[in-house]
C-alpha cells in the first residue's frame, strides 16, 4: 500500500469568492482564506485548494486554458515508496523536489502532478441498513436522519486525454495504479494501490465528438455516505443557484452500472468542469478481475431522461473479463492526436458528456 488517494485537488480559478461560494454551498469546511487563495479541507484530510490565475503556486505552463483542477496532488503513505516513485518518474519525465519533499512532474499528456507523504485522517462513516419487502435488517429503528451533504473523501478526478490507455499506462509503470475497468474507445479506469474505491482516476478519449483536442479537467468526485446524503446536496445546490450538469444528459440523481454508483453532477463556476456526488460505489482489492464493455452498457443502469443512445432495447449486453488487457490494442497510438472514430462512439454529442 503506497499512494493512498487524493491529497490535494488545485484549481486555478478566475473569480475566487464566486468558487469559494460554491465549495462552501457543495458541503466542503472551509479551512483558511484571503484575497488569494481559499483552502477546503474534508474529513479525510483531503484539500480542495483554489489559487487566482497566475499565482505562483500552480503550473507553469498553465495544462489548458480557463478555470478547472490544474494540479493532482497524490498521498504517498511513506518515504520509501515516495523516493521509489520520483526515481522512477525521472526515467522518463523532468522531476522536481520542493523543499517539503514534495515531488512534482508532467505526465506526457500533460497532467500536472505532485506526489507528497500523507497520514489520511480517520473519520465517522455511517449509513442505515436498507429495508426490502421481506428483509428488514432496519427492524424497530428509524434511518439515520441527515440534515446536509458533507462530502467526506475525494473518490476520483477524471481528465480528456489524448492518448487514454498511454496515460493509464504511464501511471501503471510508474505509480502503480491498478487497471479496473476499459469503457472501449470511451475511457479507461484505474486505482491507486492504497485505496479501494472502485476508480481513483479515469481517463476520457479525447477522440470523441463531446471531448477537446487537447488535456483537460473533467470532473472531481466526492465520496458521501448515502442516497440521502446525495440528495439533500443536490436539493441543496438547487435550492443556493447552481446548475445540475446531469439533467438533461444523465438524469439527475441516478447510478452508473459499470461502478454501482449514486451520482449527481453540479457545474463548477467558470466553466471549470464538475462536482459530483458520489455514494455505493464498488470497492475493490486486487483480487478484483478488470472488465471491457461497450460504453452504452457501463453507463446507466437507469435513467428515463438520459440521451436516447444510453436508452432503448438495443443497449448491448457487451462486457467481458479483460486481465490480459486485449481490449487495449484497439485504441493505441503510435502518438497522441485526435483522429475519428466509428460506430456508435461517432454519434456521443454534448449532451452525452456527463452519460459516459
Amino acid at each position: 500500500m503506497s499512494i493512498i488517494g487524493v491529497e490535494s485537488a488545485v484549481f486555478g480559478v478566475g473569480d475566487l469568492a464566486e468558487h469559494q461560494r460554491f465549495w462552501t454551498d457543495f458541503g466542503l469546511t472551509l479551512e483558511s482564506a484571503d484575497d488569494r487563495e481559499a483552502v477546503f479541507r474534508l474529513p479525510s484530510g483531503s484539500r480542495v485548494i483554489l489559487y487566482r490565475h497566475g499565482d505562483a503556486r500552480l503550473p507553469s505552463p498553465d495544462p489548458f486554458p480557463g478555470d478547472g483542477l490544474k494540479e493532482t496532488i497524490w498521498g504517498v503513505a511513506d518515504q520509501a515508496a515516495l523516493d521509489r516513485y520520483a526515481a522512477s518518474l525521472a526515467t522518463e519525465v523532468a522531476v522536481a523536489r520542493d523543499a517539503d519533499g514534495t515531488v512534482r512532474c508532467v505526465c506526457p499528456d500533460g497532467q500536472p502532478i505532485a506526489l507528497r507523504l500523507w497520514t489520511k485522517r480517520p473519520f465517522v462513516s455511517a449509513a442505515s441498513p436498507v429495508n426490502t419487502p421481506t428483509h428488514h435488517p432496519r427492524f424497530n429503528q428509524h434511518r439515520i436522519w441527515r440534515h446536509k451533504a458533507i462530502p467526506k473523501t475525494i473518490n476520483h478526478v477524471v481528465f480528456f486525454s489524448r492518448d487514454y490507455i498511454g496515460s493509464f499506462e504511464f501511471y501503471d509503470r510508474h505509480l502503480g495504479f491498478r487497471y479496473t475497468d476499459h469503457s472501449k474507445g470511451t475511457g479507461l479506469f484505474a486505482r491507486a494501490d492504497g485505496t479501494n474505491e472502485h476508480h481513483s482516476i479515469f481517463w476520457v478519449n479525447c477522440d470523441l465528438p463531446i471531448a477537446p483536442d487537447h488535456f483537460k479537467f473533467m470532473h472531481i468526485a466526492f465520496g458521501c455516505d448515502d442516497i440521502d446524503e446525495v440528495m439533500l446536496g443536490a436539493n441543496r445546490m438547487e435550492e443556493k443557484g447552481w446548475v445540475n450538469s446531469s439533467m438533461n444528459s444523465s438524469g439527475g440523481i441516478s447510478r452508473h452500472r459499470a461502478t454501482s454508483a449514486i451520482y449527481y453532477y453540479c457545474d463548477i463556476p467558470g466553466h471549470a468542469g464538475e462536482a459530483e456526488y458520489h455514494a455505493d460505489t464498488d470497492y475493490l482489492d486486487d483480487n478484483w478481475v478488470p472488465r471491457a464493455w461497450d460504453f452504452r452498457f457501463g453507463s446507466l443502469l437507469w435513467s428515463n431522461n438520459a440521451p436516447k443512445i444510453f436508452r432503448g432495447n438495443d443497449i448491448p449486453w457487451d462486457m467481458a473479463f479483460d486481465l490480459d488487457r486485449k481490449s487495449f490494442d484497439a485504441y493505441r497510438k503510435d502518438k497522441p492526436g485526435k483522429r475519428p472514430i466509428g460506430g456508435k462512439l461517432a454519434e456521443l454529442t454534448q449532451d452525452d458528456e456527463h452519460a459516459i
